[in-house]
């Protein structure tokens, strides 16, 4: 695996009708970010872009990167049900703490 994969895909869902995207790396969220409308352009998307260029350009891991992406997903409700919630072992008082 180079780099810039994501260790976990994220998974976006555009709603139903749509088949689920699974993005698996910097460049594939790049893609992703720049085919954004520019009308819905806000902080929370710039900051995925601006994270994605770093990892891109070594500043930043990929999973920094994705965590910026998920977070930019998970805002516009794109990001599938299935990732919502952590996997593997996460008791669930930090799950409704992260909600709070």
């Amino acid at each position: 695996m180079d780099r810039l994969h994501f260790f976990t895909p994220v998974r976006i869902a555009r709603g139903q009708g749509y088949p689920v995207e699974e993005v698996d790396s910097v460049s594939e969220a790049m893609v992703f970010l720049r085919k954004w409308p520019t009308g819905r352009r806000g902080p929370v998307y710039q900051c995925a872009l601006n994270c994605c260029a770093a990892a891109m350009s070594g500043k930043m891991s990929a999973e920094e990167a994705r965590k910026a992406f998920v977070g930019f997903a998970r805002i516009t409700r794109l990001l599938d049900d299935d990732m919502a919630l952590p996997l593997g072992g996460v008791s669930m008082d930090n799950v409704y703490a992260l909600r709070r």
